[in-house]
């Protein structure tokens, strides 16, 4: 009895600790943000673009920027704006920018995981997440070789990137695609060129478009690999396999 009742009390001085610990982190992020808000407020009323976040960057002194068309940096006290790539000259050369896109890019995608519209491999060794264009021809060559994608192992999950923006039919037709009964169906549908019934629903279209500016896509198919870097364009199945074996060794 004495055990079953310490055991009790630890699992739930356990959850309060977790609880305690939600709170703190949850506390220090709004901290981080409030403790920028007027450097927010004034970059975003100066240069017209949002912010999505702000972090300390790798050089002192300097701070990231991370908004809805990309990664920027500042000086702390918010007199300089930098449009900039970072690079760490030690042993060797260190791409910071590149690594904080990375970053950047799986933080986000993690969002969109219940919202992509996802072509499974039965046999799943490898995820890629694609942003796609149901318009796009080479998109549509890619969409032709899911079948050897799954078989290779290669899951495939797509975010929509209409690349004519959100005012256009290009975007209708990409939320028909995504409220559709069947997605997947509808995908396979438009990118063999036929029509998809128009309709609509609660969807992240929009979100999944506005993120992949963030990140910088400026085309379809931009490819995301495990690591967070990208194949920005069309690459046949096999390579993308060496690709994403590449990357896992690295």
């Amino acid at each position: 009895m004495n055990y079953i009742y310490s055991l009790t009390a630890a699992t739930k001085l356990v959850a309060a600790s977790i609880l305690l610990l939600s709170s703190v982190l949850s506390t220090s992020v709004s901290a981080a943000q409030q403790e920028h808000a007027e450097l927010i407020k004034r970059f975003e009323q100066k240069l017209n673009f949002k912010i999505i976040s702000v972090a300390d960057a790798n050089v002192p002194g300097l701070l990231q920027i991370n908004t809805d068309t990309g990664i920027f940096y500042a000086s702390e006290n918010g007199e300089y704006f930098l449009s900039a790539r970072i690079y760490r000259v030690g042993d060797e050369i260190v791409d910071e920018t590149g690594a904080a896109l990375q970053k950047y890019r799986l933080e986000g995608i993690k969002r969109f995981k219940d919202s992509a519209i996802e072509f499974k491999s039965a046999k799943e060794k490898y995820v890629l997440n694609v942003f796609t264009d149901a318009t796009c021809g080479y998109c549509r060559k890619l969409h032709n070789e899911m079948d050897i994608l799954n078989d290779l192992g290669i899951t495939v999950r797509y975010l929509a990137f209409p690349r004519q923006g959100l005012n256009s039919k290009v975007y209708s037709d990409a939320v028909s695609i995504w409220c559709s009964d069947n997605p997947q169906e509808a995908m396979t549908q438009a990118k063999a060129g036929g029509n998809v019934a128009s309709t609509s629903c609660e969807n992240e279209v929009a979100e999944q478009y506005n993120f992949g500016k963030a990140i910088g896509v400026n085309g379809t198919p931009n490819i995301i690999l495990p690591d967070g870097t990208v194949i920005p364009g069309y690459q046949p199945a096999q390579a993308l396999l060496t690709a994403l074996r590449a990357a896992e060794k690295a």
